[in-house]
């Protein structure tokens, strides 16, 4: 099934370092961040994961839940934590899913669902097991990212891609090319000028009838 921006992100129940969850239900009402990489006890990964685990607090303070997820058995994930912590000087405190059979990486489309082969599997064969999904509190995806193996991935772009979603979802605005939180944005072309003094009392800037920009609400 292919996954497409704002499609309900697929339901399913997994076992995890945390006990087994349904993943709607864990959701609840938060934002989510759902990361799969191809493989424990893997360079890049490793230092991944500790990336992600020293800046949780920067998702939880917008309400962003995190969780990991491989192909990989708690076990393996457990183990696989010691030497994050060791070596990135950081604990994963949030959970890791047990993929072991594939319908995850599957049912998110990460993988063929041609695929059977289970055992004896790599990080070669798991390639593309290295997206990322940004779930909003309505269960539905409003972003996807693939990044090759040998990549690791910018999770300051992600907080950054949060941020933009999240102003967006609550104001009738956009976020321009490179834009960081507190920077100015863009009022969405819908919005005619009378409602945009009503909107924005602060003023606008109107540099084209199709670009206007305001301060930040």
């Amino acid at each position: 099934m292919q996954l497409r921006i704002n499609d309900i992100a697929p339901d399913f129940t997994a076992n995890t370092t945390e006990g087994k969850i349904n993943f709607h239900e864990w959701l609840d009402s938060s934002w989510v961040i759902l990361f799969s990489h191809p493989k424990d006890f893997t360079p890049v990964c490793t230092t991944e994961l500790g990336y992600m685990a020293r800046i949780e607090e920067e998702f939880s303070k917008r309400k962003c839940k995190i969780i990991g997820l491989s192909i990989d058995s708690v076990s393996d994930h457990m183990n696989w934590k010691k030497d994050i912590e060791e070596t990135q000087g950081a604990k994963v405190n949030y959970p890791l899913i047990a993929d072991e059979n594939l319908e995850i990486a599957k049912l998110y489309n990460m993988l063929p669902a041609s695929d059977k082969v289970i055992e004896n599997r790599t990080a070669i064969t798991n390639a593309t097991v290295r997206s990322i999904f940004l779930i909003d509190p309505n269960k539905k995806i409003r972003m996807t990212l693939t990044y090759p193996m040998t990549t690791g991935r910018n999770f300051e772009e992600i907080i950054r891609v949060l941020d933009s979603i999240q102003l967006s979802s609550s104001h009738k605005v956009a976020t321009p090319a490179n834009w960081n939180k507190g920077e100015d944005v863009i009022i969405v072309p819908a919005v005619s000028d009378e409602e945009a003094e009503k909107l924005f009392p602060k003023g606008f800037k109107k540099i084209k009838s199709y670009l206007r920009t305001t301060e930040e609400p």
